[in-house]
C-alpha cells in the first residue's frame, strides 16, 4: 500500500474514533511528493445539465467594486440545481430514507481511484454499458478491487464537454428522452455493491445510467445500498488505471438530493 493510501487509511480510522489529529504519516509532506489532478468542471454558462432542467447556472452581481472606503469588495449570489455539472448523487435521490446530501460521511468519498477504461467499446456504442467483464479484465491486471474503493468509469466522454448535443446525445431542452451515452450495467453495479463492498461509483458521463436508461436501475441498486455516485467527472484520461486516491467532498446541503462536488486524484506513483 503506498504513502497516500496509507494516509487516507490512517485518516479514516482516526476519524471513526474521533480523533483525526492522529492519523498519520504527515498529509503535507505526502502531497509534496504526490501529483494531483483536478477531476471538476467549473460552474458557469456552459455547464451540463440534465435536459429537463432549463435554468442552469446562474451566477448575479450583489456587489462588486471599490468601497466608500477605497478597498475592492465583490460578492455574487447563485443558483443552481443539485445535479448539474460535477455533482454527487445522494442516496436519497433513488432510494427512500438513505441518506441525504448532508449525511453522507465524508468518507464515502475518500477511497482508491479503481478507473476502468471502456473508451474503445464506448466509441463503437455510444449507449455501451461497463459490465461484469469489464471488472474482472481490470483485475486480472490490477488485482482484486479493494474494499472502500471508488470505481469510476473513463469513456472519454470528457472530450465532448461542454458541447450537449454531443456530450448527452441530444440537446432538445426539457426532454430526456433520446439521450446516448455510456454508463454502468446493472450486473456491474451489483458485482460491486454485493462482492467488493465498494465506497461510491463515478462517471465521465451525465449518468451513472447510460442515456437511454428509462427504470434508472444502476441508481436504484446504488443508492438502496447506501452508496453515492458521482457523475460528470472530469480529465479521467490524466488518472491511472490503479495507483491513485480519489477525494471527492461535495456540497453539504441539508435534506438534498445531492449537489455540487469538488473532486480531485492524487496521484503518488503511477504504475
Amino acid at each position: 500500500m503506498r504513502a497516500v493510501e496509507l494516509w487516507i487509511a490512517g485518516l479514516l480510522v482516526a476519524l471513526a474514533a474521533g480523533c483525526a489529529s492522529k492519523a498519520a504519516p504527515d498529509l503535507v509532506s505526502i502531497l509534496a511528493a504526490a501529483e494531483t489532478v483536478d477531476l471538476t468542471y467549473s460552474y458557469g454558462p456552459e455547464t451540463v445539465y440534465w435536459p429537463t432542467d432549463t435554468h442552469g447556472f446562474e451566477l448575479s452581481i450583489v456587489s462588486r467594486g471599490e468601497t466608500e472606503g477605497g478597498y475592492w469588495y465583490e460578492a455574487n449570489r447563485m443558483c443552481t440545481a443539485e445535479h448539474g455539472g460535477t455533482h454527487m448523487d445522494a442516496p436519497i435521490h433513488f432510494a427512500e430514507g438513505m441518506a441525504t446530501a448532508a449525511e453522507v460521511p465524508v468518507s464515502a468519498g475518500i477511497g482508491p481511484l479503481v478507473r476502468v477504461d471502456v473508451s474503445a467499446a464506448a466509441a463503437a456504442d455510444p449507449d455501451y454499458r461497463l459490465s461484469v467483464a469489464d471488472l474482472e479484465a481490470w483485475e486480472r491486471s490490477y488485482g482484486t478491487i479493494p474494499e472502500g474503493a471508488i470505481v469510476v468509469m473513463f469513456s472519454g466522454w470528457g472530450s465532448r464537454w461542454p458541447d450537449r448535443k454531443r456530450y448527452l446525445g441530444d440537446d432538445t431542452p426539457g426532454d430526456a428522452s433520446n439521450l446516448h451515452f455510456p454508463g454502468f450495467s446493472a450486473e456491474a453495479t451489483r458485482f460491486l455493491v454485493e462482492q467488493r463492498d465498494i465506497a461510491a461509483i463515478g462517471v465521465d458521463t451525465a449518468s451513472i445510467d447510460y442515456g437511454a436508461s428509462q427504470d434508472f436501475i444502476v441508481h436504484r441498486i446504488l443508492n438502496g445500498a447506501d452508496k453515492p455516485g458521482f457523475e460528470n467527472l472530469a480529465n479521467l484520461d490524466r488518472v491511472p488505471p490503479t495507483g491513485a486516491v480519489l477525494v471527492a467532498l461535495p456540497m453539504k446541503i441539508e435534506d438534498g438530493s445531492g449537489g455540487p462536488l469538488r473532486a480531485i486524484a492524487i496521484i503518488e506513483e503511477r504504475p
